[in-house]
């Protein structure tokens, strides 16, 4: 079976885990730790980075960052993940839920000011797959409504927007260093601050609520419970696999892009014919080849497809289901319809793309999927 997925591996993991445990500081602020922010600060230009051990509580942090209270309104993606919208409903928000592009499962930017109310408090901006969402009009909307922006990057390592790293843009950016991520830790990610102020409370959210790094460094004198917080610090056991992965960032890159040049180059003759929609990357942004992903035609054709591919020993998935008609959220949700993201839901299928994956493989891959059309063609 050609797997969905396999985590790359460095080869440097455990040397990288054997010298932090000869620091014998395995948990708080270690020299690993440290290493890893300073790593994301230099190469991709952001004010302060804070590692965590998930960007689901990355997003957590953001809510309370934002000072979001119950009754006030956070406009978000439909078609995103569950983090996204959990992380400000645990703090009592009302998720609005924006549609999706009808060329791009991003938010659709000019569906967002329609829905900002005086309740509204921040706009959540999902890249989908690593493709930038038109920030240049999302921050304009934000200055003109005084609200903030939180950027869920989590699959945006390496992406961009008008060559400005994702997670630069936004005051709050949260990424995520799952082993589905092109760079990971098994569970990790980070919170990137770009707005000064926010920084000082980002440490203390992230030490359980306390100035324990301050206590530490001696700018203060007592160790001390001075605001709300969470345990969301990683091990440094967490930050020395993760560094060693971050070393070869580049590497993996480009071997990434190689292989979703390959698929588009492969099955753009199925595009028209058979009347799928292959990956749209605007002129604004960057591609980190996160995620190879098409659009079937119904939902039919996308449950066929992977049935058939099984049968031929291929792991191909579909996505996230949209959020505003979940059974958690349904009840809540306005009422809208929300075409594009409901479509994304039942006909986007996504293929295997992982660094070792093999030309062979990929070869195989495109052929059945070629050869599944041919045959409904008949």
């Amino acid at each position: 079976m050609i797997p969905f997925n396999k985590p790359y591996y460095s080869g440097k993991e455990k040397k990288a885990i054997a010298k932090a445990m000869d620091t014998k500081i395995l948990t708080g602020e270690s020299e690993m730790l440290h290493q890893c922010e300073s790593f994301l600060e230099k190469k991709y230009t952001f004010h302060r980075v804070f590692l965590t051990n998930s960007c689901t509580m990355a997003l957590e942090m953001s809510a309370l960052l934002a000072t979001i209270l119950p009754g006030d309104e956070v406009i978000m993606p439909s078609y995103t993940y569950v983090s996204t919208a959990n992380a400000f409903a645990l703090r009592g928000a009302k998720i609005v839920f924006v549609d999706s592009k009808a060329d791009h499962p991003d938010m659709d930017e000019n569906g967002i000011e329609q829905l900002i109310t005086p309740q509204t408090k921040a706009i959540v901006v999902v890249h989908y797959a690593g493709v930038a969402c038109d920030m240049d009009k999302i921050m304009s909307l934000a200055l003109k409504h005084n609200l903030l922006v939180i950027e869920d990057a989590a699959q945006c390592i390496d992406s961009y927007y008008n060559k400005r790293a994702l997670g630069t843009i936004g005051d709050i950016a949260c990424f995520s260093f799952h082993e589905t991520k092109n760079i990971h830790c098994g569970e990790g990610g980070f919170i990137a601050i770009n707005t000064m102020n926010l920084a000082a409370r980002t440490e203390v959210i992230r030490n359980k609520g306390t100035n324990r790094s301050a206590f530490t460094r001696g700018d203060v004198t007592k160790y001390e419970w001075t605001d709300l917080g969470y345990s969301s610090m990683p091990s440094a056991i967490t930050a020395a696999f993760l560094y060693s992965q971050l070393e070869n960032i580049d590497k993996v890159q480009k071997r990434r892009v190689k292989l979703w040049k390959n698929y588009y180059k492969k099955l753009k003759v199925l595009q028209g014919v058979h009347q799928i929609q292959l990956p749209v990357i605007p002129k604004y942004a960057s591609n980190n080849a996160h995620i190879f992903y098409f659009v079937c035609s119904s939902a039919e054709e996308r449950k066929s497809l992977i049935d058939y591919l099984k049968k031929n020993d291929i792991q191909a998935v579909f996505h996230y289901q949209s959020l505003h008609s979940s059974p958690f959220y349904k009840g809540k949700h306005d009422g809208r319809a929300l075409h594009n993201a409901d479509r994304y839901s039942e006909c986007l299928i996504r293929l295997p793309l992982f660094y070792d994956m093999t030309t062979n493989e990929q070869e195989l891959i495109c052929a059945k999927v070629i050869e599944f059309y041919s045959n409904r063609n008949v």
